[in-house]
């Protein structure tokens, strides 16, 4: 056992710092002011989101950039609530945006999936930008996709995503969940710096449509409930498209977070479901490594408990992954201007191996539930 944790150690500290040399070797980016030319089909799925549509709404007024250059595309997915009458009267009481509201067209086993594939068909712009429901865009947030696309002639852009703001009513699980967000996104930036984008978030992402299509879009996943950004990534890498990540902090879409710990364990699960469908070595390999060292921990952990494992051993262990983790998270955490949530992450490093090790077990073995639909593994 002291060997198989001393080595997943070493791989595991070896590769968040590897990481960290990816995220500190990614420039910020601060788009130059000059006239806008990219034009982009916002795209926007929905099922029962009636009570974020008046955020994101807001914050859709505010954009700052030529209305004839964007479109915006919202797609009911089968809402019971008031989210269809929302978007019917936002469509109606700014006429001079150009807005749709289109009904899903169900064609596979993702209704995502389905509902951003009905709004490509219709879009009339050149680049798609997708984001969610629940989501808040910042106002020069197409300024900084223009800037960088047209900089670097690139077709692919992915953005930088963090949680909403705001007053919890489970304080530790907020300060929690901003952890595993702001590891997520270390990981995400930290790949494209490295030049081999393992991750990206459908909450800010961005591609031409000609693209799409060149890849033949969703095709071959489209029975996977989710991965509506992550397989589109990896087939954009494959084509040899040209790919960054928008290192902007006016290009950071503020998401929901999560309302319980029940909602959150289900997002996770979904999300490491599409982990075994990874096309990428790299991402699968780091995706069992960090499972492995987040259950070394426990199995050490219980090893101790029951007078098998030196105390020792569990310190050494502990202490490697919490300092790694500690400098990529304190990084990424800067970026995004949340410094201050840094102050949670020992308690959140202490419980994150059991809850990581439980997601990573639950989405082997079953499926998950989303929007009120259940999907199969």
């Amino acid at each position: 056992m002291i060997a198989a944790a001393v080595i997943i150690s070493l791989l595991y500290v070896f590769t968040m710092l590897f990481l960290l040399y990816g995220f500190s070797n990614l420039s910020h980016f601060c788009g130059k002011n000059m006239a806008s030319e990219c034009t982009f089909s916002i795209i926007i799925p929905l099922r029962n989101e009636a009570e974020n549509l008046p955020s994101l709404f807001e914050s859709l007024l505010k954009l700052k950039y030529p209305e004839e250059q964007f479109e915006i595309l919202l797609i009911n997915d089968s809402s019971t609530d008031a989210s269809e009458a929302l978007c019917e009267e936002f469509r109606r009481k700014y006429p001079e945006l150009n807005i749709q509201l289109l009904q899903n067209i169900r064609k596979s086993g993702s209704p995502k999936k389905d509902a951003i594939l009905t709004a490509i068909e219709v879009a009339t712009k050149d680049f798609i930008l997708t984001t969610d429901a629940d989501c808040v865009v910042p106002e020069k947030w197409l300024r900084e996709f223009d800037a960088i696309i047209r900089e670097k002639e690139l077709q692919v852009v992915a953005g930088p995503v963090m949680l909403k703001n705001g007053v919890p009513k489970m304080a530790f699980l907020r300060s929690f969940e901003e952890m595993d967000m702001l590891s997520l996104q270390a990981a995400t930036i930290g790949s494209f710096g490295l030049g081999i984008p393992l991750l990206c978030n459908g909450a800010n992402f961005c591609y031409s449509k000609k693209a799409f299509f060149e890849v033949n879009g969703f095709e071959g996943n489209d029975q996977i409930g989710s991965g509506d950004d992550i397989f589109l990534l990896e087939k954009y890498q494959k084509r040899g498209l040209k790919t960054a990540f928008l290192k902007s902090a006016e290009a950071i879409v503020l998401t929901k977070p999560a309302s319980s710990w029940k909602q959150l364990f289900s997002q996770r699960v979904r999300w490491a479901a599409k982990t075994s469908r990874y096309k990428n070595p790299f991402a699968k390999a780091l995706g069992v490594l960090v499972f492995g060292m987040n259950f070394m921990l426990l199995i050490v952990f219980a090893g101790v408990l029951s007078g098998l494992s030196p105390l020792s051993l569990l310190l050494v262990v502990f202490l490697a992954k919490f300092n790694v983790d500690f400098f990529l998270i304190y990084n990424t955490a800067k970026f995004y201007g949340r410094k201050s949530s840094v102050k949670s992450y020992f308690l959140s490093s202490i419980f994150y191996p059991f809850f990581s090790s439980s997601v990573a077990m639950f989405s082997l073995f079953s499926g998950y539930e989303w929007k009120g639909r259940r999907f199969k593994k």
